[in-house]
């Protein structure tokens, strides 16, 4: 970054994402220096700061928050996005795929629906033109055809996974690991090549207070470009100033969209012993980190329910202060990485638990993804609701948090309503 000041760069920005394990192919940062590209008459703002909608509502959403930005690489800003929940095809060709290194990041909010910025488009290099307004209101599935034929491969087989479920149940029992969280994926094949920038604008429109990204993590040899998109709800870690926040999740419930169960699913999760020492063993790590660097630390004493289209889940909003020598944020989210919330307690043991009978490897699912700056601010979420998406396949993962106590058909259900988040943005949702 500070070759690009030297550059003539204004405000730069480093972008990228982080594997699971740091011994694979995929833990490096996929990184790209970036301008942020102002919007007309917005003063000024840094990413991260707020600003009232900009262009029409229709257009984005309805009540969608607040405005994006876009970030390009080089050029200048005549492509600006207008409208919240904007999003980028980064240089993609006349099939629709995605093809640059760049990522959108989404600013969390409130259960409510609304965000500080709903995503950030980052665009190295190609065309400026290929920014997007965002989502026009109506269907949740613009631009995918909803009876697009797919032909759905889990990886493993569901009831390969409740087996690795009872397995970690009996190593919990028996030992030192208290928690491991068991992954599972669904290769989705469809007829045609899956659109990014539609899958993108899709996931901001179902939920514009989601952390929304779109990463290329595309590795030499790979047959076509490979994107990891999605849109999280847990917010690793965020520094503005002297200001870090962080909001893990654990403990989760199905939301139905029935008020009356979705009111009960909220009532038995604020009691659940099980999903409140699952809870509890996540939020006592990140306070346990972060209290390392933070010279103030609020923790909440007991966690909130919040709410995605598809699923409730327990959160704890942790906020401390550091020094002005203090960490950046990526810093902060390298010593977070992993969380219990991801992977287990204890974290080394736990991981070689899920090595062992996690048959797929997890690549960016389960990682990082998000900006610092020069001046160290900067937010960095974690890769959950998300797919790798290549061609005519999306690779989507989902995983559940094992703890004594914990039933494998459970788990296997709430594997399967954490899905829903992207079949719903592939217009694919009842296929598995």
């Amino acid at each position: 970054m500070e070759a690009a000041v030297l550059a003539g760069v204004a405000n730069p920005v480093v972008v990228g994402a982080i594997g699971f394990r740091p011994d694979s192919g995929s833990s490096l940062i996929v990184p790209a220096v970036v301008r942020r590209a102002e919007l007309p008459g917005d003063g000024g703002l840094r990413m991260g700061e707020s600003s009232q909608v900009v262009g029409d509502p229709a257009e984005s959403g309805g009540n969608a928050g607040e405005c994006s930005r876009a970030a390009e690489f080089g050029g200048d800003a005549s492509g600006r996005s207008r409208a919240a929940g904007n999003v980028a095809e980064f240089g993609g060709d006349a099939g629709g795929r995605s093809r640059a290194a760049g990522n959108v990041v989404g600013s969390g909010g409130n259960a409510g629906g609304h965000s500080q910025v709903a995503s950030r488009a980052v665009e190295p290099g190609g065309n400026q033109s290929a920014a997007v307004a965002g989502s026009r209101s109506g269907s949740s599935v613009d631009g995918i055809d909803a009876t697009t034929s797919w032909t759905v491969i889990p990886q493993p087989a569901p009831e390969v996974y409740a087996e690795s479920v009872r397995r970690a149940v009996n190593l919990i029992g028996d030992g030192e690991l208290r928690k491991v969280v068991l992954a599972r994926a669904l290769d989705l094949v469809g007829e045609q090549g899956v659109s990014v920038r539609k899958l993108l604008r899709n996931l901001v429109v179902a939920d514009p207070a989601a952390h929304a990204f779109a990463v290329d993590v595309s590795a030499p040899g790979d047959p076509a470009p490979r994107t990891l998109v999605g849109a999280s709800p847990e917010l690793l870690v965020s520094r503005k100033g002297n200001v870090v926040t962080a909001n893990p999740l654990a403990g989760s419930r199905r939301r139905t969209g029935d008020p009356a169960q979705d009111a009960q699913a909220i009532s038995e999760l604020r009691v659940s012993e099980k999903d409140l020492n699952e809870h509890a063993l996540v939020a006592a790590q990140v306070a346990e980190v972060l209290g390392r660097y933070c010279t103030e630390l609020d923790v909440p004493e007991e966690p909130e329910v919040i709410g995605t289209p598809t699923m409730w889940h327990l959160s704890t909003r942790i906020t401390g202060r550091v020094g002005a020598d203090g960490p950046s944020s990526l810093e902060l989210a390298e010593a977070l990485h992993p969380t219990p919330a991801v992977c287990g307690v204890p974290v080394g043991l736990a991981r070689d638990t899920i090595a062992r009978l996690e048959p797929e490897d997890r690549g960016y699912y389960a990682g990082l993804v998000g900006w610092t700056d020069l001046a160290g601010d900067g937010e960095w979420v974690v890769t959950i609701r998300c797919a790798e998406v290549s061609d005519k396949t999306a690779r989507l993962f989902a995983g559940a948090g094992v703890v004594a106590g914990s039933d494998p058909a459970a788990e296997l259900a709430e594997t399967s309503a954490k899905f829903g988040t992207l079949l719903r943005a592939l217009g694919a949702e009842g296929v598995a």
